[in-house]
Order: C-alpha cells, then sequence, then structure tokens
C-alpha cells in the first residue's frame, strides 16, 4: 500500500524552500527554456477530512533564473513580469478533489484548483497533485512530500510579449508547464529546514 492522504495530520504545514521547488517550461524557437522561481513560501492546512484542506502560496518574481542573466533581466520587466510594479505572484487552492490512479504504482493522486495572481489577474487553475507520504526527519519534525504539475496560458495573464519570424511563426510559446515539488513541516513543531 502507498501513501494515504489520511495519513496527513490535520493542522498547518508550512512548505520547507530549501526542500522544495518551482519550476517551468516554455517553448522557445524550436527547444524548452526551463526555469526557476526560487524565492517562494506558503502553507498547507490540512482538514480533518484532507479533501477539505486549503493550501496558498507567494513567490517572488524577481527571482526569476533561466540560467540568463540577461534573458532573465528581460523577464523581469515591463514586457513580461513587471516585477517593480507586480512583485508576488499568488496562489489560493479553492478545492481538492480525487484523480485518478498514479502511473508510478499506487501514488495517491489529487486535483487542486486554486486561483492564480500574476499581475493582478487572477484565473482559475487545475494541478494534478500526487502525495508521496508523510514521515519523520532527521531532527524530530514531521514532514509530507507532494508533487504537483499544471499548464497556464500566459497571454491569459496579459503576457503577450511575443517576436513573429518567419511567416506565422513567433518566438515564444503561449503554454507554461509548471511543476512542483513540495516538502512541508507540521507547523506545531519547532521544525528546522
Amino acid at each position: 500500500m502507498g501513501a494515504e492522504a489520511s495519513d496527513l495530520e490535520p493542522g498547518r504545514w508550512t512548505i520547507d524552500p530549501v526542500h522544495s521547488e518551482i519550476t517551468f517550461t516554455i517553448r522557445h524557437l524550436m527547444t524548452t527554456v526551463r526555469g526557476t522561481f526560487p524565492d517562494f513560501g506558503g502553507e498547507v492546512v490540512i482538514g480533518g477530512d484532507p479533501l477539505d484542506s486549503s493550501a496558498r502560496a507567494e513567490i517572488r518574481m524577481a527571482s526569476i533564473d533561466t540560467r540568463s542573466a540577461e534573458r532573465d533581466e528581460h523577464i523581469r520587466s515591463s514586457d513580461f513580469l513587471e516585477v517593480k510594479k507586480h512583485p508576488v505572484m499568488t496562489f489560493t487552492a479553492t478545492g481538492v478533489a480525487p484523480a485518478a490512479i498514479g502511473r508510478r504504482g499506487r501514488t495517491p493522486r489529487y486535483h487542486l484548483d486554486g486561483d492564480l495572481t500574476i499581475k493582478d489577474v487572477t484565473r482559475p487553475v487545475r494541478l494534478l497533485t500526487e502525495f508521496h507520504g508523510v514521515g519523520p526527519d532527521p531532527w524530530g519534525c514531521t514532514r509530507a512530500g507532494f508533487t504537483a504539475t499544471g499548464t497556464l496560458s500566459r497571454r491569459g495573464f496579459g503576457i503577450e510579449f511575443n517576436i513573429p519570424f518567419q511567416g506565422d511563426k513567433v518566438m515564444l510559446g503561449d503554454e507554461i508547464a509548471i511543476a512542483l515539488e513540495i516538502q512541508a513541516v507540521l507547523a506545531s513543531e519547532d521544525a528546522r529546514i
């Protein structure tokens, strides 16, 4: 038997940013560009019924890292994220529902629906979430692991900058694939993160 959501103790779980990661990919010409947002935080609040749980996260937009300082500065500009005017992206969960069994055996999967706000534009997003279990860490705290994936349209958030080439082709795709690897610590404990 794999991990079950019922294994999660009700309460507030704080996202550990040192052991978590937010990544994205976007089509660029004939390849894919990958990036991360390393400066983020948030929490998961587990209800008595795990399907009554909630989550909230804040991501500092200026922390974007695509392994190119020049590109990162352009993405921070008004052509894309306008980080001086809109420094934070937020996600607030609005619902959790069971999804199909995971491809790696019996990993529990859930749909996590929520509102994502970028540049003062809020749109609903659905993340496919896998729960990887809960257990003690070396410092006596309780940790839980999750993976979440989804896609969003950057144009849906008013991020429309592009460069046309070769007739009807453009430099950047519209769809952004996002992936989160989250480790959370039960907040009632004195966590070393």
